[in-house]
């Protein structure tokens, strides 16, 4: 009896030993299966929260979305205004193709639509800067050629222009210079504005009339070199150098 007992209680002590080493051994499935319950009730507790906010949400999207079209409008308009300014001056065809597909606004997705809007931003303040440097360079340009002309006629400046011009397209050397410099010193002082009130007479060279200087330029009124050239091929066709046609001039006061 004694020793049925024993083995009885050795069973059980060996079952309650296997049964402890049971439970321990699987304690991380257990605890793993806890934290996945805990897992699956959060989840679901955030989703219940999301699907509280997603009016809100979509709210947010609306804003968004109209903000962006907002954005996209005055992108255009900015835009139009760099291509009207860059007309004729540098090469916008890169903006005005931005400008057509962001035209199409209502249609684009929200992320193609900022990014085309950012794309088309860049594109107009880079035209609009080269638009701005294509002005500055000419209106550096125009304000050298003013200054030009203007040191031109100057009595010295058409003198100078004279003297280049008697050289090297007629061949006329110092002597026929200072018969020509005597000449229109006589006839106008070499002032380009000089004009005979009885006569009307006009120019450096004294042309009557004035208007005959017009197939020389455009600018006959206004430039001395325009007169210079008239006035150096009447010379040459009518008296053939400068010293003949002042000689005339001192033997009959006219030329």
């Amino acid at each position: 009896m004694r020793g049925r007992r024993l083995g009885r209680r050795r069973l059980i002590g060996a079952a309650a030993v296997v049964a402890v080493g049971a439970v321990v051994g699987s304690g991380f499935t257990v605890k793993a299966a806890a934290d996945a319950q805990q897992r699956v009730e959060a989840t679901a507790a955030v989703t219940n929260a999301t699907g509280l906010h997603r009016d809100q949400l979509g709210a947010y999207s609306t804003v968004a979305e109209a903000k962006a079209i907002d954005s996209a409008k005055d992108t255009i308009a900015v835009a139009q205004s760099a291509l009207q300014a860059a007309d004729g001056k540098v090469d916008a065809t890169g903006l005005a193709s931005a400008v057509a597909s962001l035209g199409d606004y209502e249609s684009l997705p929200l992320g193609s639509l900022v990014d085309l809007t950012r794309q088309t931003k860049e594109q107009a303040a880079q035209t609009a800067a080269a638009a701005a440097e294509f002005d500055r360079v000419q209106a550096e340009q125009a304000r050298a050629a003013a200054e030009a002309l203007a040191a031109a006629n100057t009595p010295a400046g058409a003198k100078a222009y004279a003297a280049d011009l008697a050289a090297s397209q007629y061949g006329w050397g110092g002597d026929q210079f200072q018969c020509l410099v005597n000449l229109w010193q006589k006839e106008s002082g070499w002032n380009y504005q000089a004009m005979n009130a009885s006569s009307g007479a006009t120019g450096i060279p004294q042309s009557l009339p004035g208007s005959k200087m017009a197939t020389a330029g455009a600018d006959w009124q206004t430039s001395a070199a325009t007169q210079i050239r008239w006035g150096l091929g009447y010379i040459a066709g009518s008296y053939g150098t400068p010293c003949s046609a002042w000689s005339h001039s001192q033997s009959v006061n006219w030329y």
